[in-house]
C-alpha cells in the first residue's frame, strides 16, 4: 500500500468514527449542560466548595467566576512547583525556577500546556497528577461552561441569566470528561501506554553510557491531554514518544480524542437553540475547513523536492517512522486546528508552506474544529460577523438565531478577533526587535547561524501564535526556557485565553436580554449552504488579511525558496 493511501484511508477511518460519535456524544452533552438534577458527588463538591449550583448568574458574575478560579489555579499551580523540592513523589527533582513556574501554571490553567522543559527530567508525579493533570481536565470543563454560556444567550430570551458556573464547570468535568478519560485511558494501556508511579531507571549501556528514564501516570494523562485540548505531555517528545503513543492506532485514536468533543459540541448547540440544523451548518464549515487544511498538508508533506524525500516517499525528516508522512500530517494538521499543541512529530522539520499550515490553523482562532468549548465560542463569534457582512451586503439590519446584532454586538465581536493578532504580532516584533531574544534560535535554515533568515522568524512567530491561541505545540527549534519568553509567552497565554472570554461572556449576556426577532422573508438562513460558505470565507479573508505579511516572512518566504 502506498503511503499516500494509508494516510486517505485513516484520515476516512477517522472521519467515520467521529460520524458515530457525533450525535449520541452531542445529545448526552445537551443533556448534562440542561438538566436540573444533581448527581450525589456533585452535591458533596458543591458543599465542598460552598457553591449554590441553582443560582443563576449574569454575564459579569459568570466572569468573576471564571475568572477567581482560574487565578486560584495559577497560584496553586506555581506553588506546587516552586514546592517541588520538598514535595515528596518529586523524583528528586528540584524546585522550578520562577520563571518557568509562572509560565507553566499560566500554560495548564489557560488550557495551552506549552512547555519550556522536559517533563521527564524536571516533574515528579505530585506536581503532574496533583498539578499538571488537574488543570488537565479543569481547564477543559472552564472552555465548555464559557462555550455553553454563550450558547444559552442565544437561546434565551428578556434575561440576562447565562446559568451557574460551578454547576457548569463540575458537571463538564464530572458527567462528559472524567468518564471518557477513563475508558480512553484503558485503551491505550491496552495497546502499550505506560500507567506507573515508578520512579528513575537506568537503563542499558548506550555507546559507554546508560540511558535513564522514569515512568509516570502516562495513559490517562494522554487520554485527557488529548481529549481536553490540552496538550503538554509527560515526556519532552510528547506523543512522538512510544510510552504515550506506542504504535499507529493509539496515534489514530488519539487524533480522534482531540475531534471528538469540539465537534460533538456543534449538536449540543443545535440541540439547545432548538434547531439542529443550525449546528448542522456550523460543522459542515469546521468539517470543510478541516479536511482541506488536512488534504494540503498532506500535499506539502508527499511532494517535497529534493532526493530525499523522494527515496522516503515524503518529507519524513521529523516524523515518526512508526506514523509515517500522512498520519503525521493528519495529527499535526488536526493539533493546530484545535487548541491542543500535542504533536507526534516535530513541526520546525515540516516543509515551509506545511510548517505555515500549522501556524495558519491556530491563526484561524482554531475553530475548525477548535478547542474544547473554544472553538465553539470562536467560530460563533466568526458565525455573527458573517451575518454582519451579509447584512451590509444587502442594506439590512443582521440577525442570527432571532437575535439583532447591533452596535454593542458587533463592537463586541471585532474586540475578540482583534486580540489574539495584537498579542501575537506585538510579541513577535518585540522579540525580533530585541538584540537577546533571537539569539534563542537554534534551529535556522541550511544550518546559519544568522538569527534573521526566514526560518528563525517563523519560530518566534510560531512560538507567541500557539501561545496567544492557547495551542501550545512548539517549532521545537526555539530555546524558549529562558526569563523573556517564559515571561511574555505566559502573559500572553493568559491574555489570550481570558481577555477573549470578557467579551464572549458579555455578548452572551446582551443577547440573553433581547426579544427573539420573527424571521420574515429577508431574514438570512443561517442553515443553508450558503451561509457556510459565507462564514468560511469570512474566516479564511479575515485571517488572510491579518496575518499575511507575517506569514510572507516566514513560512512563505521559506517554502518558495525551496
Amino acid at each position: 500500500m502506498s503511503p499516500v493511501l494509508a494516510g486517505v484511508l485513516q484520515m476516512l477511518a477517522l472521519i467515520a468514527a467521529l460520524a458515530l460519535a457525533y450525535r449520541p456524544l452531542g445529545d448526552y452533552m445537551a443533556r448534562v449542560y440542561s438538566s436540573d438534577k444533581h448527581l450525589r458527588v456533585e452535591k458533596w463538591i458543591y458543599k465542598g466548595i460552598g457553591a449554590n449550583p441553582d443560582t443563576e448568574m449574569r454575564w459579569h458574575a459568570y466572569l468573576r467566576a471564571v475568572l477567581a478560579f482560574s487565578a486560584v489555579g495559577v497560584l496553586f499551580l506555581y506553588l506546587l512547583q516552586r514546592l517541588q523540592g520538598v514535595l515528596p513523589g518529586s523524583l528528586g527533582f528540584a524546585s522550578i525556577d520562577p520563571d518557568q513556574a509562572f509560565n507553566t501554571a499560566a500554560s495548564f490553567v489557560t488550557n495551552t500546556n506549552w512547555q519550556s522543559y522536559a517533563g521527564e527530567q524536571a516533574m515528579g508525579h505530585v506536581v503532574q497528577t496533583a498539578g499538571l493533570a488537574v488543570q488537565n481536565f479543569v481547564s477543559a470543563a472552564v472552555g465548555m461552561a464559557v462555550a455553553v454560556a454563550l450558547v444559552r444567550g442565544f437561546a434565551r430570551s428578556r434575561t440576562g441569566e447565562l446559568g451557574n458556573f460551578w454547576a457548569d464547570l463540575v458537571r463538564g468535568t464530572v458527567r462528559v470528561l472524567l468518564p471518557i478519560a477513563a475508558i480512553a485511558a484503558v485503551v491505550l494501556v491496552a495497546c502499550g501506554a505506560l500507567q506507573n508511579f515508578s520512579g528513575i531507571h537506568e537503563v542499558g549501556q548506550f555507546m559507554g553510557g546508560s540511558q535513564q528514564w522514569n515512568g509516570g501516570a502516562v495513559a490517562s494523562t494522554e487520554a485527557i491531554k488529548e481529549l481536553g485540548t490540552n496538550g503538554g505531555g509527560i515526556f519532552n517528545a510528547n506523543s512522538a514518544h512510544p510510552f504515550e503513543n506506542p504504535t499507529p492506532f493509539t496515534n489514530l485514536f488519539e487524533i480522534f480524542l482531540i475531534l471528538v468533543i469540539p465537534f460533538s459540541l456543534t449538536r449540543t448547540f443545535g440541540v439547545l437553540v432548538g434547531s439542529v440544523k443550525q449546528g448542522y451548518a456550523i460543522l459542515a464549515t469546521m468539517a470543510a475547513i478541516w479536511i482541506g487544511f488536512v488534504a494540503l498538508m498532506m500535499w506539502t508533506e508527499f511532494a517535497h523536492r529534493g532526493p530525499a524525500p523522494e527515496i522516503a516517499g515524503g518529507a519524513m525528516e521529523g516524523k515518526e517512522v512508526r506514523f509515517g508522512v500522512g498520519a503525521s500530517s493528519l495529527f499535526a494538521a488536526s493539533t493546530t486546528l484545535t487548541s491542543t499543541g500535542a504533536v507526534d512529530s516535530f513541526h520546525s522539520s515540516f516543509t515551509g508552506l506545511g510548517g505555515g499550515l500549522t501556524m495558519l490553523g491556530m491563526m484561524l482562532g482554531e475553530i475548525a474544529p477548535g478547542g474544547v468549548g473554544s472553538g465553539l465560542y470562536g467560530i460563533l463569534i466568526m458565525a455573527v460577523i458573517a451575518v454582519f457582512i451579509a447584512g451590509l451586503m444587502v442594506g439590512r439590519t443582521p440577525e442570527y438565531l432571532g437575535k439583532k446584532i447591533g452596535t454593542r454586538q458587533i463592537k463586541l465581536a471585532a474586540l475578540y478577533i482583534l486580540v489574539t493578532p495584537a498579542l501575537v504580532l506585538g510579541f513577535t516584533a518585540v522579540s525580533m526587535a530585541l538584540p537577546t531574544p533571537p539569539h534563542s534560535i537554534l534551529n535556522t535554515a541550511a544550518g546559519s547561524v544568522d538569527h534573521s533568515g526566514a526560518h528563525g522568524f517563523s519560530e518566534i512567530l510560531y512560538a507567541y501564535t500557539s501561545g496567544a491561541n492557547n495551542n501550545g505545540s512548539a517549532f521545537a527549534g526555539l530555546g524558549a526556557d529562558t526569563p523573556w519568553f517564559n515571561t511574555t509567552i505566559g502573559l500572553a497565554m493568559l491574555l489570550g485565553r481570558f481577555l477573549p472570554m470578557v467579551f464572549v461572556l458579555a455578548l452572551a449576556g446582551s443577547l440573553a436580554e433581547q426579544k427573539p426577532v420573527p424571521a420574515t422573508a429577508g431574514t438570512l438562513r443561517t442553515e443553508k449552504p450558503l451561509f457556510t460558505g459565507l462564514l468560511a470565507g469570512a474566516i479564511l479573508i479575515i485571517t488572510g488579511l491579518t496575518y499575511f505579511p507575517a506569514l510572507a516572512l516566514g513560512p512563505l518566504a521559506e517554502g518558495m525558496a525551496a
